[in-house]
């Protein structure tokens, strides 16, 4: 079951899952970065989970070394996590990443909020009360503004790959909240993390990978970034989203990480100076509006 705070108590929740989608809008300045490098989508999803799985690792023998025993019943759950969740949505999102703007991508994976919200329902309960639904729409309409109504630079397998990133991204706060109820946020990233990569080496072409970092002109700058990739783009933003999961409904959080394709698309302005519009104005608007309704005076609860 989820942690109630306890009364009186701040819930952080809310908090680390924002913390999350900020860490997760500057996913695409690393991605484009490394493709400057020649390594392929597959490949940067090989580097990022890899070195993630090698830190959480080190992150979990540290605070909590029991946490490394799990239930062989529970093996197809954290196969899920790693395989159809992150794996599955991050070779989806970084390919397409590098098919159209980031804020296109970033609106096309956040469809998960719709996944995250319906399934929430059928497995958890969840009520679907006006607030959520308010919200969601609120989240889902500023996004759509984020990204450009116009839907430039979509492809129809970019389209794909969009949706397939939102799908597998939702599945995330599923099979997350479920892992929540037996063990600590600390081994389900871990054993997450360390599935997902051993699957990503089986489709990054390592040999051609590995002939790449060979040729690097500047090996231990190009390894530092890779590092700094995992860091910033996957272990802090999936420890704090899982942290916040504890407390926060699936569905409530998939709305509250929708501040993701806002930062992305600020992200898209002062890096690669793709343009902000007055549509795009309005969509960060709506967004922040979502998480402040969800935040309002009795939104702060865990379950309504």
């Amino acid at each position: 079951m989820q942690q109630q705070p306890k009364a009186g108590k701040f819930n952080r929740g809310p908090l680390l899952i924002l913390l999350a989608g900020c860490f997760w809008g500057s996913m695409g300045i690393f991605v484009r970065r490394l493709t400057g490098y020649g390594f392929t989508s597959a490949q940067i999803v090989a580097i990022r989970l890899t070195l993630a799985a090698v830190i959480f690792c080190a992150l979990l023998a540290a605070r909590e070394p029991s946490g490394f025993r799990i239930a062989l019943r529970d093996l197809p759950l954290f196969l899920g996590l790693g395989l159809g969740s992150i794996l599955f949505f991050t070779v989806c999102y970084f390919t397409a990443i590098t098919m159209m703007p980031l804020s296109t991508a970033a609106i096309l994976l956040y469809t998960s909020p719709i996944w995250i919200m319906l399934l929430s329902a059928v497995f958890f309960r969840e009520k679907l009360n006006g607030r959520k639904i308010l919200a969601l729409v609120l989240a889902f309409a500023g996004c759509v503004l984020v990204s450009g109504v116009s839907g430039e630079g979509i492809t129809p397998a970019g389209l794909l790959f969009g949706l397939g990133s939102g799908i597998g991204y939702g599945l995330y706060s599923i099979l997350g909240t479920v892992a929540l109820r037996k063990y600590s946020p600390y081994t389900v990233t871990t054993y997450t993390f360390l599935i997902a990569a051993a699957g990503s080496w089986a489709v990054c072409g390592p040999g051609n990978m590995i002939g790449k970092f060979s040729a690097a002109e500047n090996l231990p700058g190009l390894l530092l970034f890779c590092v700094l990739t995992a860091l910033v783009t996957a272990v802090v933003p999936f420890l704090a989203y899982t942290l916040g999961l504890r407390t926060v409904e699936a569905g409530r959080a998939g709305i509250l990480a929708t501040v993701e394709p806002m930062v992305a698309a600020l992200f898209g302005v002062l890096v690669f100076s793709e343009p902000l519009t007055l549509l795009s104005g309005c969509g960060i608007l709506l967004i922040l509006s979502a998480v402040i309704l969800l935040n309002s005076a009795g939104g702060g609860k865990t379950a309504e």
